[in-house]
């Protein structure tokens, strides 16, 4: 697995695959300290007004997402203070070895008689049901408060570096109490704030010190080593291999690179591991000639990543060695599935007899999960599914309730008034805006953010009167306590069976969060299309959990249906084919550079689209690779905004009923629209839930949404697509991208095309950039594969 040092340097805001392009941060922001998308702690947006108004009565999205990262941190933190204190002979020891060295040690110290010790032993008892660990229920956040003088002191420290004073605000919550003392003793300290890059910190450095700044400064190097894993993490490792880091310490001029780890490792800003690259293998033999090691791999990680990676691993080998409850019986689980045909009796199988079960297939397998679900609250379970995204939530309570079949074209919103098609004259003025090469994936009814009532029981899908409420709810507001089920008297989440859709969305932490949250004999469905781009956040549970083998996996076989279908479905495999499509469900409109693919972009979305199709702009969504260059998302949102919805932008740039992409927390995007801004901030609708974002919080939480990157757009889909592949896009282009790009369309999609062909060669040769993980190394310890 390739973990070279250019990986983690290359990834940034402009690049589709690093996580920074996920979040609503601009990259100006970030360069000026704004927090580090890729850092779930770096955001405090849960000062955004709940669902209720700011009633208090539910939690925001914002909320919910930072209640279900402080449980996180608290458990880390547990975790940290188990492993810093000390360890006692024995201390790993359980059930009768532990009671057996008690019992030694108490007689050996006096404290008990032998006989009152080793008596006739009692009856022996049921083995009661496994103990979990108490969690607390989710509590709405409040963000901290970081005191005055702090600030002060850093902004001062700051001003004696020659660093800008509007860092201090930052600063001061990321090194925490004595900040300014820190930063004075320490000036590489300031790379913990995100955004500050090394050149920036060595000048800050040499400003507070002088000739002691020097590039063998061993502070230097322990702060180098901290960047470089904060790098990684964004870029998705959660763990890099040593020769990496050295060479990337080496290429920034540390001079002693193995030194500057170690340094790390002993300040405990790092830990240092050793996996076997094959630890199913058996150990060597005693007599094995001298010498002879199991060949291993020397990794570096953040320990923040390595105790969610190990918590993760331990959780999932509980699920799956322990038995599911036993709600229905064997024979009425067999019934069900023999009611079922196909992939869909597999699953319910799978699910039957398994405490975790990975589901693949694209947007038409969604019927599958659905039927599971249906089937385990028939038979008494409490049954439920979570999202990404609340536009996927309500789409899938719409199919989960019957308003909405699965792989079904989305009705058009209305007639259109021409005869006039996509790529002909009337439609598009450019002689060379022809050819169809496209399709249409299964959809449904549109993603209305303004549908759907959130509540803690679910979500009544497309607002109808009268439908039932569906169990379906955002994973965040669902480990938050904001929506679902919520949890037991034990800390975990009350339910029987959990069904999580875009299942490649899961980060290491979120997805250790979320089994730790399971009861033990709980059934997990992780469901989702491992085509897509992975997850913003380190690792990728998914496809390692697929690649591991260690549970039953289902493949749907149920196609995505229409000329979309067939397009999306080639992509995954490595073929960009040319496809029938007599609809005009997909359009390729040939561009000679940006400036003409911005033009014929504001030209699709505003005239073309819904003239022909009848798709109104407002369920159009444009889809670019990176949001700098003279056609990323911002130069398209100013061309869009000033066709679509011109104004003054009295508040940061944003009017009433601009589209927008706000992002409560790093990672996750949540298209909405504007309402209104008065003194409380600017206020959203974001599927159909008021949102408040603080004045000081619009810069970095919110931008203009007609135009996403496709890591925003993940989890989401529109009537209507356009995909913008300007020249400049050619080398960010690889087969995940594309998929995610083009399966994001309901029924139509449009390609402004100006990369030539680097199209083809991105789906045939470019695959998603590696990883490095430990999670299938851990699961290879504790779990055999699955038969």
């Amino acid at each position: 697995m390739s973990t070279e040092p250019e990986t983690t340097e290359q990834t940034g805001p402009e690049t589709p695959d690093g996580a920074t392009e996920d979040g609503a941060t601009e990259a100006g922001a970030v360069r000026e300290g704004a927090p580090d998308a890729g850092d779930g702690e770096g955001t405090d947006a849960g000062t955004d007004t709940d669902a209720e108004g700011g009633t208090g009565k539910q939690l925001s999205e914002a909320e919910a997402e930072l209640a279900a990262q402080r449980l996180e941190r608290e458990r880390i933190e547990r975790r940290r203070a188990e492993r810093k204190g000390p360890v006692e002979a024995g201390a790993k020891l359980s059930g009768t070895a532990a009671d057996l060295l008690a019992a030694v040690r108490a007689v050996e110290s006096g404290q008990k008689p032998v006989a009152a010790v080793f008596d006739e032993p009692a009856p022996r008892r049921p083995a009661a049901e496994p103990v979990r660990r108490p969690q607390p229920a989710a509590q709405p956040v409040v963000p901290a408060v970081v005191a005055a003088e702090s600030v002060d002191e850093v902004r001062r420290v700051l001003a004696d570096g020659g660093a800008p004073d509007s860092l201090a605000p930052q600063a001061a919550a990321a090194l925490g109490e004595g900040a300014g003392e820190l930063l004075r003793a320490d000036p590489w300290q300031l790379l913990r704030v995100g955004g500050v890059r090394p050149e920036q910190a060595d000048g800050f450095a040499r400003a507070l010190l002088g000739a002691q700044a020097g590039p063998d400064d061993e502070r230097r190097g322990r702060a180098l080593t901290g960047w470089l894993l904060e790098q990684a993490a964004l870029a998705g490792h959660t763990a890099l291999e040593m020769g990496a880091l050295t060479a990337a310490l080496v290429q920034r001029g540390v001079p002693d690179a193995d030194t500057a780890v170690q340094n790390a490792v002993a300040e405990g800003e790092a830990l240092v591991f050793q996996d076997a690259l094959d630890p199913r293998a058996p150990e060597p033999a005693e007599d094995d000639e001298e010498g002879a090691e199991r060949p291993v791999r020397v990794l570096v990680g953040l320990e923040r990543y390595a105790l969610a990676e190990e918590s993760l691993a331990d959780g999932l080998a509980r699920l799956i060695n322990s038995v599911p409850k036993e709600d229905g019986s064997a024979p009425e689980w067999e019934r069900a599935a023999e009611a079922a045909r196909g992939s869909t009796a597999e699953l319910i199988r799978a699910a039957a007899g398994s405490g975790l079960v990975l589901h693949t297939g694209g947007e038409a397998s969604l019927a599958e999960p659905a039927t599971l679900l249906r089937t385990a609250s028939a038979l008494g379970l409490r049954a439920w599914a979570a999202t990404h995204t609340p536009t996927g939530r309500e789409r899938f309570a719409r199919l989960l309730n019957g308003t909405e079949e699965p792989g079904a074209p989305t009705p058009s919103p209305s007639t259109p008034g021409s005869p006039a098609t996509i790529g002909s004259a009337d439609a598009d003025p450019s002689p060379d805006g022809v050819s169809a090469s496209g399709a249409v994936t299964g959809g449904g009814t549109p993603d209305d953010p303004g549908r759907g009532d959130s509540t803690a029981g679910g979500v009544t899908p497309g607002g109808s009167a009268g439908l039932p409420v569906a169990p379906v709810t955002t994973l965040a507001g669902l480990l938050a306590g904001a929506e679902g089920p919520g949890r037991d008297a034990d800390g975990a989440l009350d339910l029987d069976l959990l069904v999580v859709l875009d299942a490649p969305q899961l980060d290491v932490e979120t997805a250790a969060l979320l089994v730790e949250s399971l009861p033990d004999g709980a059934r997990l469905v992780l469901a989702g299309d491992p085509a897509v781009l992975w997850s913003a956040g380190p690792g990728r549970v998914f496809a390692d959990l697929l690649a591991a083998r260690v549970c039953p996996q289902v493949a749907s076989r149920l196609p995505d249906p229409g000329p979309l279908g067939e397009l999306v479905s080639g992509i995954g495999i490595g073929e960009l084919t040319q496809v029938e499509a007599p609809g005009k469900e997909v359009v390729i409109v040939p561009v000679r550079d940006a400036g003409e693919a911005v033009h014929r972009t504001v030209q699709l979305v505003a005239d073309s689209v819904p003239r022909a199709l009848g798709v109104p702009a407002e369920q159009t969504q444009v889809i670019t690779p990176g949001h700098g260059g003279a056609a990323g998302t911002r130069a398209l949102n100013a061309a869009l905004k000033e066709r679509l919805n011109p104004g003054p932008g009295r508040f940061g740039g944003f009017d009433p009923g601009d589209r927008v992409a706000y992002s409560p927390a790093p990672g996750r995007t949540v298209p909405g629209q504007v309402v209104k801004a008065d003194a409380d901030g600017l206020h959203l609708s974001c599927a159909g839930v008021p949102v408040v974002v603080p004045k000081e919080r619009v810069e970095q939480c919110v931008r203009h949404g007609w135009a996403l990157t496709a890591h925003q757009a993940v989890g989401s889909r529109w009537p209507a697509a356009v995909v913008v592949l300007p020249g400049d896009a050619a080398q960010a282009l690889n087969r995940p991208w594309v998929y995610t790009a083009f399966s994001r369309a309901d029924r139509h999609l449009s390609v402004v095309h100006g990369v030539d062909q680097a199209l083809p060669k991105a789906v045939a040769e470019i695959p998603a950039k590696p990883r490095t993980t430990r999670l299938p190394v851990l699961l290879a310890t504790q779990l055999p594969p699955a038969t």
